[in-house]
Formats: structure tokens, C-alpha cells, sequence
């Protein structure tokens, strides 16, 4: 009996040639380790933006909230515009009526009651104009806004402060809150941009 013989049914079985690879794997030459995945080298991933995950996504808290006071604070310097020029309007028609009365100086009193209104009423608006100009750009300004800002609540500040000192001095309630609450607003709007949240976000990477 043969073993080598192909017609025998008892003879072994003739060996098979070894499985070609799957098609689309390059063959990798003697003594080189397969590579993993398709047969491609690994592309190294691409580094990100330089402090891209650390950029704040959001105005933080304190920033908001002294957003927010300087639009406020804006709204009352609107307020107190209209009223002076209201009061402007009432001085110069007494001084009119005071002359065509025959009272002597009045129209010229009058006039000078309108003229400080008015600058009055023009400060007033300047000012609000400012507030909301700071407000507006919080979300995109860089650091001359940050700076506008701690100048400006500084100098509402000291201005709340004395109108707060005479207040205390007068004994009146009605003295006392309403610069009590325009310091506190003042102190917001100062410290805000200079803490650190608030100095990272003036100076974030904008793109």
C-alpha cells in the first residue's frame, strides 16, 4: 500500500498551499511583524489650538451681573436726562412768562436754569451712551474695554460714596438708598474685570 500514491482512498491526504491573505493586506516580507488595521501606518493625531480646551466658553458670572448693572445704570441716566430736559423746558417758560409779567431778571434767570439743565441733560446722556457701549462690548472687547470699565465704575464709585457721605449727614432714608445701591453697583462693576475669571476673559484667544 502507498501513501504516495493520489488514486488510494487509504493513502494521506495530499497537504494544502497555505491560505493567500485577504485581498486588499499587502504581504509583509520575512522577519517584519504585521501591521495592525489595513496595512496603513498609524497617522499621529493633530495637537490642538494652544490652550484650546482651557478657552472660556462663557462670560462668567460676575461679569454678567456687572453687565447687566452697567445697563441698568444706563437706563437711569436716560431717566435723569429726560428730566432735565424736562426741567430746562419748564425754567425757560417761567423766565418767558416772568417777563411778559413785567417781573424784572426773570427771563434771564430762566434762561440760565435751562442752560445747566441742558448740560445736565447732555452729561447725563454721555454717560449713559458710555454705559451701554461697556455693556454691549463685554462680549467681544479686549482689554481697553477692561480697563474703560474699572476707570469708570472707580469714578461712579466715588461719586456714590459721597452722595452716600451726605446722606448719612442729612439723616434722611431716602438719602441714604439710593447711593447705597449705586456704590454697590460701582463696587461690582470695578472689581468685576480685575478678578481672574474676569481678566481670562478679556484676554481669551479670539478667533
Amino acid at each position: 500500500m502507498s501513501y504516495g500514491d493520489p488514486n488510494n482512498p487509504y493513502g494521506q491526504p495530499p497537504q494544502q498551499p497555505p491560505a493567500a491573505p485577504g485581498y486588499g493586506y499587502p504581504q509583509a516580507p520575512p522577519g517584519v511583524p504585521p501591521q495592525q488595521g489595513y496595512g496603513y501606518p498609524q497617522q499621529p493625531a493633530y495637537p490642538g489650538y494652544p490652550g484650546g480646551n482651557m478657552m472660556q466658553q462663557s462670560m462668567p458670572g460676575l461679569l454678567t451681573t456687572a453687565r447687566v448693572f452697567l445697563f441698568l445704570i444706563s437706563a437711569v441716566q436716560i431717566l435723569f436726562a429726560i428730566i432735565y430736559l424736562y426741567v430746562g423746558a419748564i425754567a425757560s417758560d417761567a423766565g418767558d412768562s416772568g417777563e411778559d409779567l413785567g417781573l424784572t431778571g426773570m427771563g434771564e434767570a430762566g434762561d440760565a436754569v435751562a442752560g445747566i439743565a441742558i448740560v445736565g441733560a447732555l452729561i447725563a446722556a454721555g454717560f449713559a451712551v458710555l454705559s451701554i457701549m461697556l455693556g454691549v462690548k463685554f462680549s467681544r472687547g479686549g482689554q481697553g474695554v477692561r480697563i474703560t470699565t474699572v476707570v469708570y465704575g472707580a469714578l461712579g464709585g466715588i461719586v456714590g460714596l459721597i452722595m452716600l457721605f451726605i446722606g448719612l449727614d442729612s439723616g434722611l432714608a431716602t438719602a441714604i438708598i439710593g447711593p447705597l445701591i449705586w456704590v454697590t453697583f460701582a463696587v461690582i462693576i470695578t472689581i468685576a474685570p480685575v478678578v481672574p475669571s474676569g481678566t481670562a476673559w478679556f484676554n481669551r484667544p479670539r478667533y
